[in-house]
């Protein structure tokens, strides 16, 4: 039987991670055993992140309804009670749209709400 050598798929390999940390600094971008290290690491924080841009855009859009109801003399807790008492279903997301693209929408809506 043929010997194997195992050249090729070890470069391959080392070009697959190479490849994916390329743009990191230092021995992160070259050196294969530190590489690899940085693009699992990597790896795990963009699962991260993944999970807490959920979060932050969530924040977001309930500061900017806040920011839109104080604007109002209401504020967002009060908001989303009184849409909840007259069964008004719309999510913070569209809401927050609402307030920054079509202020006067929103002002009716706070009228119907009050």
């Amino acid at each position: 039987m043929a010997r194997i050598k195992r050249g090729p798929t070890t470069r391959a390999r080392h070009k697959r991670i190479l490849k994916a940390t390329k743009g990191f600094r230092h021995g992160r971008k070259n050196l294969v055993k530190v590489a690899r290290q940085a693009a699992v690491k990597a790896g795990q924080n963009a699962y991260i992140g993944r999970k807490q841009r959920k979060r932050n855009m969530r924040s977001l859009w309930i500061i900017r309804l806040n920011a839109a109801c104080r604007q109002h003399s209401l504020k967002y807790s009060e908001l989303v009670a009184r849409l909840k008492a007259k069964k008004i279903d719309i999510n913070r997301k569209v809401l927050a749209e609402l307030c920054v693209k079509e202020p006067a929408e929103f002002t009716r809506l706070i009228e119907k709400v009050k």
